[in-house]
């Protein structure tokens, strides 16, 4: 394994089916909105619709299946999300094979995607738990991190390649089937799970459904964290949607252009993710929380100056590169206090909490940020994000935190 840590074959299958099924989205990346307008002729408020509808109503879906899935072993859980994803994106080619394929089963293919992807998600965080020592999971969330950007170098680029050649259905294939590996992947870990613990009632009740967020909110430390990156994400996804106008519109830029400032700075990421651990040994975790999550927001305001020609994609690649290095210090770093501030019968629910209501207030931000780009235009609703984006560090853990000590499980009779 990297970094000179051996993590163990289980990890390492587990490791495996993220990196698969990461790249599967990555080839698979921009697939639907392609479809929408290529296939079914749809228009701008449909494909808009396809993006936020899907994901928040996804979001929506996913927030009673957190408490369910805490009390029940978490592997089975990630192989049905996966066999999930798989099946519902497999619906697609096929209703395009027979000529029947509808914009509104592409909504409904989002939606169980999208509810899928934070069910695995939380299960993932917890299931990682129980696989590794508290120790070794800063290694584990930076070689996650490092394979998310990785496959964000080399995924739209092949996924570019192939809609060029066989249409945007041919990478709707190639995600199902990496769900289908991912799978299989998952399966092959082996070993014993650990068994989950007891629901004090005997049904899930409506209250239930707030555990996460309870918990979340309830945690000095957490709640700080969880402000922040909720904000954090909402504002930079609604600047990227209009900096997508400013650069395609207005500034002339091509789409290969577009797609090489993002694709190239991704490499930062691959930097920041190898530097997490060395960074955290030295400094702390804390304080390195801090710093990345501080400099990650110093950057974005840059992006409203960029101008037309060579100088300006010289801009968005600086300014690109510079947020995606310390975000990728910041995030397997926050990835693992996250998980170290969370008790393990409680991890599901709080991870599951965490994505919805960070899809939702994406979705939220955007549509927000859409009609502020109509109304002041695109380089000012941009400019007007990044300011906020500013005052971000202000949310984040203003002391360091003690693991959450795990209860000490009673001896059998």
């Amino acid at each position: 394994m990297g970094n000179g840590h051996r993590l163990g074959r289980r990890f390492g299958w587990l490791w495996g089916a993220y990196g698969t099924s990461a790249l599967g989205t990555w080839l698979a990346f921009g697939a639907f909105p392609l479809i929408a307008v290529q296939v079914l002729h749809a228009g701008p408020a449909q494909v808009a619709a396809l993006s936020a509808v899907g994901a928040a109503v996804g979001a929506a879906v996913a927030v009673p299946l957190g408490p369910w899935v805490e009390f029940r072993r978490k592997r089975p859980v990630l192989i049905g999300a996966d066999l999930a994803r798989f099946a519902a994106l497999l619906t697609i080619p096929a209703a395009f094979a027979f000529g029947v394929l509808t914009f509104v089963q592409l909504l409904l293919v989002s939606v169980v995607v999208a509810a899928a992807d934070i069910t695995f998600r939380a299960a993932s965080g917890a299931y990682l738990k129980t696989l590794l020592p508290a120790e070794h999971l800063l290694v584990a969330n930076a070689r996650f991190e490092s394979t998310t950007w990785t496959t964000t170098i080399i995924g739209p680029p092949l996924g570019g390649a192939a809609i060029g050649l066989l249409g945007p259905v041919a990478t709707v294939v190639a995600d199902a089937a990496s769900y289908l590996l991912s799978a299989l992947g998952i399966r092959a870990t082996g070993g014993h799970e650990p068994p989950p613990g007891r629901r004090e009632a005997a049904r899930l009740r409506a209250g239930d459904l707030l555990d996460g967020w309870r918990y979340i909110l309830a945690d000095a430390t957490l709640r700080p964290l969880f402000l922040n990156t909720v904000l954090f994400n909402g504002l930079l996804m609604a600047a990227d949607a209009l900096l997508a106008v400013l650069m395609l519109g207005r500034l002339g830029f091509t789409s290969w252009q577009y797609g090489l400032a993002f694709a190239v700075p991704a490499i930062g990421g691959l930097v920041g993710s190898r530097l997490a651990r060395p960074l955290v040994t030295r400094f702390g975790q804390h304080r390195v929380l801090v710093v990345s999550g501080t400099l990650r927001a110093v950057w974005p305001v840059g992006l409203a100056f960029v101008g037309p020609g060579t100088g300006g994609l010289l801009l968005v690649m600086g300014v690109e590169l510079g947020l995606i290095l310390c975000c990728g210090v910041f995030n397997p770093v926050q990835a693992t206090y996250r998980l170290e501030r969370t008790a393990n019968d409680r991890v599901t629910r709080t991870l599951s909490a965490w994505s919805v209501t960070t899809k939702a207030a994406t979705a939220l931000l955007t549509a927000t940020w859409g009609v502020l780009g109509g109304l002041l235009g695109p380089r000012t609703a941009i400019g007007l994000a990044g300011v906020l984006l500013l005052a971000t560090p202000l949310l984040l853990p203003r002391r360091a935190a003690a693991p959450v000590p795990e209860p000490v499980p009673a001896p059998h009779a």
